[in-house]
């Protein structure tokens, strides 16, 4: 399963009904298992819902480190973050991956490329000769190269 870090919070075990998951290096695992520890009130409940990786190799619990972010750890803190990976790989199921959302501008341009073509328009105006010799005509493949109604 693909989650963004949006949709990965409500993972966080604020809703009994939901699995608690944490993610590390973008792995997501249940960590159900653990609720004493991950769940509300539990020593690591700040990790619950989200991508803790850069807090378990600084093995901190300051809000800030609570983030997928690795630039700038030293070697130690690394080999800190495989050892963690490795316990998490022991005792809980890997579930999915985090994955990152569409940016919000590029949205309505993904969009566009699955609608329909438009209509292409009537000239307002008679095309006169010259206009017409120095035409381009371009057809779509979706329009299979049929002329559009109006113009047959």
């Amino acid at each position: 399963m693909d989650l963004t870090p949006q949709q990965l919070i409500q993972f966080n075990g604020s809703d009994p009904s939901k699995p608690i998951y944490v993610a590390i290096n973008g792995r997501i695992y249940d960590v159900t298992a653990g609720k004493s520890f991950y769940g509300p009130g539990g020593a690591y409940a700040m990790f619950a819902g989200k991508d803790a990786s850069r807090a378990l190799a600084k093995m901190s619990k300051n809000e800030e480190d609570v983030c997928p972010n690795l630039d700038g750890l030293s070697e130690k803190e690394m080999d800190v973050l495989n050892d963690w990976v490795k316990k998490f790989e022991a005792k809980y199921p890997v579930v999915g991956r985090v994955i990152q959302a569409t940016k919000d501008w590029l949205q309505p341009l993904v969009l566009s490329f699955m609608a329909p073509l438009p209509r292409a328009a009537k000239p307002t105006s008679p095309i006169n000769e010259e206009e017409e010799k120095n035409a381009v005509v371009v057809v779509h493949p979706r329009l299979g190269g049929e002329p559009l109604d109006g113009d047959k």
